[in-house]
């Protein structure tokens, strides 16, 4: 499991397996699948490549999800509204600059549903320091109001979270995302009503782990250049 020699820095084999699409191995019909492993940045490129992902523990375990309904959303059809456009106005985007700063705000507890927990964040920003995960920025005024991060495989950006200090800044940073991933796949997980403004749709989790197969080891150059 390795990309190519000016992308991220290649990982070992993660001791531990995941079902691989036709793989002899049913996942049960509920979107949190197993538990076990740990969040080694092996094991964890090692889930996405197989259309999983951590969130929560049981006993320190870590939780892996894999959804029956997956949000996607493609880079070309995101929409930007009237409103939205106007708002894009106001903000700078960056990429890689702040990644801490992201991760941070996006695990305030404050937040309804906050699941970032310390061991998360080191395991992102371990990644993110290998070249395999990343973070979009938005700024207004010079003070960081929105972002996103999550992990790039090949020609796949798995979101992770998001968030904003503004009105409209957390889409800012997805549609910037989305110019970033022309050609390639967003993962959002799931679908939310907030998503689905921007385009957002749901597929199948079989049908997601196929469009895994297909754009995890293509790699576009100059995405988070």
């Amino acid at each position: 499991m390795t990309e190519p020699t000016d992308g991220p820095t290649p990982l070992p084999p993660s001791p531990w397996q995941f079902p691989e699409l036709g793989d002899q191995v049913t996942l049960p019909p509920v979107d949190c699948v197993v538990g076990g492993a740990d969040l080694a940045p092996a094991t964890i490129v090692a889930a996405y490549r197989a259309g999983m992902f951590p969130m929560g523990d049981d006993g320190g375990a870590p939780l892996w999800w894999s959804p029956m309904e997956r949000g996607i959303l493609w880079p070309e059809q995101v929409h930007v509204s009237r409103s939205l456009r106007r708002s894009l106005r106001g903000f700078t985007t960056t990429v890689d600059t702040a990644f801490a700063q992201v991760i941070d705000a996006c695990a305030d507890p404050g937040r309804p549903g906050a699941w970032i927990d310390a061991p998360i964040r080191e395991a992102y920003v371990r990644l993110h320091e290998l070249g395999w995960a990343h973070s979009v920025e938005v700024w207004a005024d010079g003070r960081l109001v929105g972002g996103l991060y999550g992990l790039a495989i090949g020609d796949l950006f798995a979101g992770e979270s998001m968030f904003h200090h503004a009105t409209d800044a957390s889409k800012a940073a997805v549609v910037e995302l989305c110019r970033r991933m022309r050609g390639g796949l967003v993962d959002v997980q799931w679908r939310t009503d907030h998503l689905a403004t921007l385009g957002v749709v749901e597929v199948p989790r079989e049908e997601y782990r196929e469009l895994v197969v297909r754009y995890r080891d293509r790699r576009s150059p100059g995405r988070w250049t």
